[in-house]
């Protein structure tokens, strides 16, 4: 009988971390290697932010707070939700935490029962599959392919509701694609919710701020006030604000989902750093200026990424709505060879041969559910995405 526990056998290890992880240990060895294969913006976070930091820090604002955050922090994130996004919470319904992936699996830890499913888009951020199923729920799949600009349809939704539904995912702009949906593409997708009540609406709304060519944000329980009641509001400070490392992430939603989250994570992490959650409060209360000169720089990135990766031989590279990633498709290339012999049946053997033959490091599209392609993060600076970029079309010009 093993020690470990069943449930763990549901469980990957997150591929993403996986391939940073690899990525480190080859450069390690000596290897000239260039890894955009994590979601972090290269920034440094802002100094205003930092000093504010420093200032609890000097203060004594170093102990435990209350399990969901500090009062300041929580209207801090009310005051976020009314002047971003037009919704109105009290601090009883916010909730902050290590993270947003602690936001998610606190929600779902919270309401799943044994076979609840929870409907997921695919490609999907690695994590929402293992997280479902770790809390005993069923992750049921969504395709979402390049024709449909990777984003689920009305018809596809209703498709996958069932009787045991309880939850959808719901991320915009998209980790891995870069998607986003439009305000006329949610409200679409909110009418069939309308028609089945039982369903629950989860949103990752960690891209609202990186957004391209005048593309306008919107979440669902904006779209349909209707939705307000069943929908947890999930952001955070990490991609907005360049704060991954200060984990804090925030929810908002119905008083008692939050006062269930706040149950579980008062018995398992309690209180997220009291440090960073000043640092958060600067973060949304302060300038925001910020924000667009980091959207201005992706933009820029995302331009020279589409254009150079779509030069490369049997790439094809849609230009996404935000986010910093692109996923492009390797379908042409499949079944091709590397000067060497290895052969590419799939988006791994892809990936693999990148890294050994080039010393770039990026990620398989299986991981997130769609294949044949991989993600590029052009979270780095333009002339690191230049060699990355000249090093793929490389790669993928000598395939034969």
């Amino acid at each position: 009988m093993s020690f470990i526990a069943d449930r763990l056998s549901k469980v990957k290890p997150s591929p993403t971390i996986a391939a940073s992880t690899r990525a480190a240990e080859l450069k390690a060895e000596g290897r000239d290697i260039i890894a955009l294969s994590a979601g972090e913006p290269d920034f440094d976070t802002p100094l205003n932010i930092r000093n504010a930091a420093k200032a609890a820090i000097d203060a004594g604002k170093t102990r435990y707070t209350a399990p969901d955050g500090i009062p300041e922090l929580k209207a801090a994130i009310c005051a976020k939700f009314k002047r971003d996004n037009g919704l109105d919470y009290q601090p009883d319904q916010v909730i902050a935490s290590t993270g947003g992936k602690q936001v998610l699996f606190n929600a779902l830890f919270a309401t799943l029962n044994a076979g609840d499913e929870v409907i997921i888009p695919a490609p999907y951020w690695v994590s929402y599959p293992d997280m479902v199923a770790m809390c005993d729920g069923v992750p049921v799949i969504v395709e979402c392919p390049a024709k449909d600009n990777f984003k689920m349809t009305p018809a596809a939704l209703e498709a996958a509701i069932t009787s045991k539904t309880k939850w959808l995912i719901f991320n915009s702009p998209s980790n891995p694609t870069g998607a986003g949906y439009t305000t006329d593409e949610l409200k679409k997708l909110t009418d069939v919710l309308l028609r089945h009540p039982q369903v629950w609406v989860m949103t990752d709304d960690m891209y609202e701020h990186i957004v391209f060519d005048g593309f306008e944000f919107a979440t669902p329980a904006q779209v349909e006030p209707a939705l307000l009641d069943r929908t947890l509001t999930v952001n955070g400070v990490s991609k907005a604000y360049a704060m991954t490392g200060w984990r804090i992430g925030f929810a908002a939603g119905p008083v008692a989902l939050i006062a269930a989250m706040r149950k579980v994570q008062s018995q398992s992490t309690s209180n997220p750093c009291s440090v960073s959650q000043w640092a958060a409060v600067e973060a949304l209360n302060g300038p925001q200026d910020y924000i667009a000169e980091a959207s201005t720089a992706f933009q820029r990135r995302r331009d020279l990424v589409v254009s150079m990766l779509n030069q490369a031989k049997g790439l094809d590279c849609a230009r996404p709505e935000g986010a910093f990633y692109v996923y492009p498709s390797i379908d042409q290339l499949i079944g091709l060879s590397t000067p060497e012999g290895v052969k590419i049946n799939n988006d791994e053997d892809f990936v693999v041969a990148l890294l050994e033959a080039e010393g770039v490091s990026v990620v398989h599209g299986a991981a997130f559910g769609l294949s044949p392609n991989f993600r590029v993060s052009y979270a780095a600076a333009d002339e690191v995405l230049v060699d990355a970029c000249e090093r793929i079309q490389r790669f993928c010009n000598a395939l034969t």
